[in-house]
């Protein structure tokens, strides 16, 4: 482990990006059903399918295929049987089925596709999945028959989504909804990585929600100042992250922004800004936190009753949204989620892997991130504690932000979709690309 750390360290910024971000793609090929396209939500035996990780893993196959990781026609084959699969699913909204109203449920059988875990039919991370299916119908564009087949599918699965029906009697859209209880009684409240949903929302063409709607949603935000900067609170990085993987929010201002002075893109740079300045004063005087140790986000951690945590007394949480600066914070910090702010701050980014590389090896696994680790938090034999295997989401929005900060592909590509201007229009996004014009495909 420690010469591998040695290679990596040996690297120009450059090629450690390219193999840390190989490495990432390398998870949907290796925990990938082939039968049916749908990807593991973890590397761990008998896993579920997360319906977020298959949109990943779609968005992926197009960085694989210009970078030479990947033949074309096998990410167009991978790709068709994802699409197939969802096409066909059992959308009768029953406890066994896949899905209702064009939605998914949140966890599936990887060999059947049926809801697992009594999870519920969840709408941030259909919108998740459908942004990958978007992004890959805007690069297989060839004229053959199996990509105009995976456009038509594309355009299918979107099209079929009630968005108006996933408001129920609210002025938001519900987070999720079960077929034993109904709408989940909340919806979403304060600044989340609901920009993608509320897009694609208001992007449909079949079943669009109302610029109201999502008015409704940034009436909820809370605007602080932390550390001497002004900016729109989330505590968990992920938050930061997750639309900007798929839309270029830089230089575009929806009403709430524009008030501000400031917009979704400079946001994320503050978050990483306020990430590193509580770390370096590290409140609870945790192990490992400096201005090159941060990333606290979604992820998993060590929790009270795991048996290989070592005579600790302080409440861990296991697998939570930890963040700054008002918790939840055990010690437990994500790697992949400071890895993922490189298209904001890439010079401290880059600073803190390094840092975090070099101090603890055992973050990495075959080039790959663990989803989170403590170094405060001792196992019996005294290392830091280490998240077992790995998770989809965490390698992909590693492989999505290293790709926008490399080669800005992804933005590209869906600056060219309609839905997604369309929806940004509608949202009251101004500005910038929307202005200049950019978005004349066809989906």
């Amino acid at each position: 482990m420690e010469s591998q750390i040695a290679q990596l360290s040996a690297l120009t910024d450059e090629a450690l990006l390219d193999r840390l971000q190989r490495a990432a793609f390398d998870y949907f090929v290796q925990n990938m059903n082939p039968r049916n396209g749908l990807v593991a939500d973890t590397s761990r035996d008998n896993s579920p399918v997360s319906i977020a990780v298959v949109g990943f893993a779609l968005s992926s196959y197009p960085v694989a295929v210009e970078r030479g990781w990947m033949e074309r026609a096998e990410a167009v084959q991978r790709s068709l049987a994802a699409l197939r699969f969802f096409r066909d699913s059992d959308q009768s909204g029953s406890p066994t089925a896949t899905g209702y109203k064009g939605f998914y449920y949140h966890f599936l059988d990887i060999h059947t596709g049926a809801r697992v875990w009594m999870s519920e039919l969840s709408m941030i991370d259909t919108a998740l999945l459908i942004a990958g299916v978007l992004t890959a119908s805007l690069y297989f564009t060839a004229d053959t028959p199996d990509e105009a087949e995976l456009r038509e599918l594309a355009d299918f699965l979107y099209r079929r989504i009630d968005w108006c029906w996933a408001q129920g009697d609210g002025g938001t859209i519900k987070q999720g909804w079960k077929p034993e209880s109904g709408f989940l009684h909340y919806g979403w409240e304060g600044y989340s990585e609901a920009i993608v949903l509320y897009v694609l929302a208001l992007g449909s063409p079949t079943h669009p929600i109302t610029g109201d709607c999502y008015t409704a949603w940034t009436a909820t935000y809370q605007w602080e100042n932390l550390y001497d900067h002004d900016y729109l609170y989330a505590g968990p990085l992920f938050v930061h992250q997750f639309s900007h993987a798929w839309i270029d929010l830089r230089g575009i201002r929806d009403s709430f922004m524009r008030e501000k002075g400031f917009d979704y893109f400079e946001n994320s740079r503050s978050a990483v800004a306020i990430q590193r300045r509580y770390t370096q004063l590290n409140p609870h005087e945790f192990a490992g936190y400096d201005e090159n140790g941060w990333g606290l986000s979604a992820g998993d951690g060590p929790n009270d009753e795991q048996l290989d945590v070592f005579n600790e007394e302080r409440r861990l949480f296991g697998y939570a949204a930890r963040g700054v600066p008002y918790g939840p914070d055990d010690g437990t910090l994500s790697p992949p989620a400071v890895l993922a702010s490189l298209p904001f701050a890439p010079a401290p980014v880059l600073e803190a892997m390094r840092n975090l590389l070099m101090r603890y090896p055992q973050i990495l696994t075959d080039d790959r991130l663990c989803s989170g680790f403590n170094p405060g938090v001792g196992a019996s034999d005294g290392q830091p504690w280490v998240s077992a295997g790995h998770y989809g989401l965490d390698q992909g929005i590693v492989l999505m932000m290293i790709e926008n900060h490399r080669s800005e592909s992804i933005w590209q590509l869906t600056r060219g979709c309609r839905y997604l201007s369309d929806g940004l229009q509608r949202a009251g996004f101004e500005g910038g690309w929307l202005r200049q014009g950019h978005a004349e495909g066809t989906r």
